[in-house]
């Protein structure tokens, strides 16, 4: 059974950091590259983050150098470090596979304001 559960989300001022976390179901995260994706209201989702199963990373260009994807295989965890964070950065944040899988969890809200 396909299982992604995403906890992490809150409220921060901008400036500030919080670090994402990601369960997944052992069947997803022993074969797949993993990912981050966010959706703010009104777009479209978009690919924050990803990481293969080796450990090599790939970001979006509005998130490179603030955020950082990493992955305990033991734990079949993913992780979303995120520091200096912006207004723009506050939106419903995902994981899944990556490319990903036509499941989807409930995700987490992060809401950067002051």
């Amino acid at each position: 059974q396909v299982q992604l559960v995403e906890s992490g989300g809150g409220l921060v001022q901008p400036g500030g950091s919080l670090r994402l976390s990601c369960a997944a179901s052992g069947s997803i995260f022993k074969l797949y590259a993993m990912g981050w994706y966010r959706q703010a209201p009104g777009k479209q989702r978009e690919t924050v983050a990803a990481i293969t199963i080796g450990g090599n990373t790939n970001y979006a260009d509005s998130v490179k150098g603030r955020f950082t994807i990493s992955r305990d295989n033991a734990k079949n965890t993913v992780y979303l470090q995120m520091n200096s964070l912006k207004p723009e950065d506050t939106a419903v944040y995902y994981c899944n596979a990556e490319p990903h899988l036509d499941y989807w969890g409930q995700g987490t809200q992060v809401t950067v304001s002051s």
